[in-house]
């Protein structure tokens, strides 16, 4: 009778507990169901273009007129992947999604954590492009890493570069390198010259306040110093563009 009492009291506890958190239950299930979905997408778009993203989507939303013309990598100028490692990714062709060197330097710089937020990867940045928002923030970097690391673990670096370009956004409603570059220049990204790739890639950063056909004095800065590193950087840039 007293193994009976005690074995009904355990199990009365266990459903009791089982009674107050149903919810623990119900968000890890719904935890790994974004995390397979997220892993899946990751798959489909390797070999397709997404058809939409959640920076563009929260565009439209807004109430905004977007513009984006996906074109292939081997489409574009030479020039506009080489210019966005030497502005954004310098060591793009040798890490893995997260270049930890370049985290430490920004933490360095910012003096502490707050220096993170500007190290981001091209994947990195693909990442947060695709499936997140604009404004930084820790949580955003903390999804952003390993997004990164599953993106350059499935995706061959041609096609990480190849997205990146078409879904980052160079302005007010501009997505994509060829919409950026009818805009500014009047020209398909296929006819950009070095010096107005590397323009686009440093508007980058901030395309609601950098104009990439009408730069200011800091931006023209920038970007004389990251065409100063185009022929360095061609050196280092054979995961996407063959030796000439």
């Amino acid at each position: 009778m007293v193994i009976q009492v005690v074995s009904g009291t355990r199990r009365g506890a266990r459903r009791g507990s089982r009674k107050k958190t149903p919810w623990l239950r119900h968000l890890a299930r719904l935890v790994l169901v974004i995390i397979g979905a997220l892993l899946v997408s990751i798959v489909i778009f390797r070999f397709v273009n997404p058809p939409i993203t959640s920076v563009i989507a929260l565009n439209k939303l807004k109430g905004a007129t977007v513009r984006q013309h996906w074109v292939p990598l081997k489409d574009m100028s030479r020039n506009l992947p080489l210019a966005v490692i030497a502005s954004e990714d310098g060591r793009f062709c040798l890490h893995w999604g997260v270049d930890w060197s370049a985290v430490k330097e920004a933490i360095d710089e910012g003096g502490g954590l707050a220096g993170f937020r500007g190290a981001s990867t091209i994947p990195m940045q693909t990442a947060k492009n695709l499936y997140m928002w604009n404004r930084r923030s820790y949580v955003r970097k903390i999804i952003e890493a390993p997004l990164a690391y599953l993106i350059t673990l499935i995706w061959p670096k041609e096609r990480a570069m190849e997205v990146y370009l078409n879904i980052a956004q160079f302005g007010p409603g501009i997505f994509g390198v060829e919409a950026a570059s009818r805009h500014y220049f009047g020209k398909s990204a296929s006819k950009l010259t070095r010096r107005e790739a590397v323009l686009l890639a440093v508007a980058l950063p901030s395309p609601r306040t950098r104009n990439a056909a009408k730069p200011n004095v800091r931006m023209l800065r920038i970007a004389n110093a990251v065409e100063r590193r185009l022929p360095y950087i061609a050196k280092r840039a054979d995961c996407i563009l063959p030796q000439r």
